[in-house]
């Protein structure tokens, strides 16, 4: 079962989110927020594996609170909209592992979700993909350095390019003809020896590091 914790500062938007989220047999809802605060006090009381944070709340921000559980056990999916780049840039520094837009089918909102807690795939991969690719030619992170990939085996590195390509482990496991499992495997590894938190990271490294190049 899945714990999520909503944040937002419309209680129309919580209600929804969460009455949908707690229709699913594998989705349950433990608790919401209405700020940034809140929300942070929540996570930490309730542990949820998910919190779907808005960018824009009262008290403090939805960035914010990203950052400051950035070393919590709990994966961010923050929501924002295609006008709101710059917050996501913030986000991506923050620590955040998914995105979502905010006006997303019911569908999306599920899937993204379940993606975010497996920690299998970016989200929406057409808009991710564009943010970052802005992201990385416009405000450098360095999450890790170019040089770093030498750790890396051959195999690894080809992971790492699919990982940044937006593909599931499923579907690297296609690719290469591997079983899924040692997808698993080799994924886990590109993040140990590159020191990173987590997919987002890792496809903000492919693109610093030259191994997916922009566009």
């Amino acid at each position: 079962m899945i714990r999520v914790l909503v944040a937002d500062d419309q209680e129309m938007v919580r209600e929804g989110f969460s009455a949908l989220l707690d229709a699913q047999d594998d989705i349950t809802v433990v608790g919401s927020a209405g700020d940034g605060v809140a929300a942070v006090g929540e996570v930490r009381r309730l542990r949820p594996d998910v919190v779907l944070m808005d960018v824009r709340m009262p008290e403090m921000d939805g960035l914010t609170a990203t950052r400051l559980l950035a070393d919590d056990p709990v994966k961010v999916l923050v929501l924002t909209t295609f006008d709101l780049d710059d917050y996501v840039y913030e986000a991506l520094r923050a620590g955040a592992s998914g995105f979502l837009l905010k006006h997303a089918p019911a569908s999306e909102l599920l899937a993204a979700v379940r993606v975010v807690a497996r920690g299998d795939a970016l989200l929406a991969p057409s808009v991710t993909k564009r943010l970052i690719e802005d992201f990385v030619k416009a405000q450098p992170v360095r999450v890790v350095k170019p040089a770093a990939l030498g750790a890396l085996t051959e195999r690894e590195t080809e992971v790492l390019r699919l990982i940044a390509q937006g593909l599931s482990n499923g579907e690297i496991a296609a690719h290469l003809v591997l079983a899924e499992q040692t997808v698993k495997t080799h994924v886990s590894r590109v993040l140990m020896k590159l020191g990173l938190r987590d997919r987002a990271q890792a496809v903000i490294a492919a693109y610093e590091s030259g191994l997916v190049v922009p566009g």
